[in-house]
């Protein structure tokens, strides 16, 4: 299981936990395939993400598009941290801040 942003869930995935709109009202059951209408569905509710089935929760592999050499996301990464250092490195949201830097360098080949 694992959190995946609304954009990037699909058709045919599979909930692995209810998911609620902002207010707490559930929306869908734990166990749900979904389909093009629950999609739309949440993003009218104003739903971010949703724990979905087969997905690893801390698994960076998961994370890593297709195409992307391995060795070049290493040292995007080690540059990425230095612009970083000042900030609590252990934070969720800074290592996810950090992850998106370096793939965009790869990616995209910023300075």
């Amino acid at each position: 299981m694992g959190k995946v942003a609304i954009e990037n869930i699909e058709a045919g995935m599979i909930l692995a936990s209810d998911v609620h709109d902002r207010s707490g009202r559930m929306l869908l059951g734990a166990g749900s395939e979904l389909t093009h209408k629950h999609l739309v569905i949440f993003h009218t509710w104003g739903v971010l993400e949703a724990d979905i089935t087969g997905v690893g929760g801390d698994d960076t592999a998961d994370h890593i598009p297709a195409g992307v050499d391995l060795q070049e996301l290493a040292a995007a990464e080690q540059t990425v941290a230095t612009l970083f250092r000042h900030t609590r490195m252990d934070h969720p949201v800074i290592i996810e801040l950090m992850r998106l830097a370096a793939l965009r360098k790869v990616q995209h080949g910023t300075p």
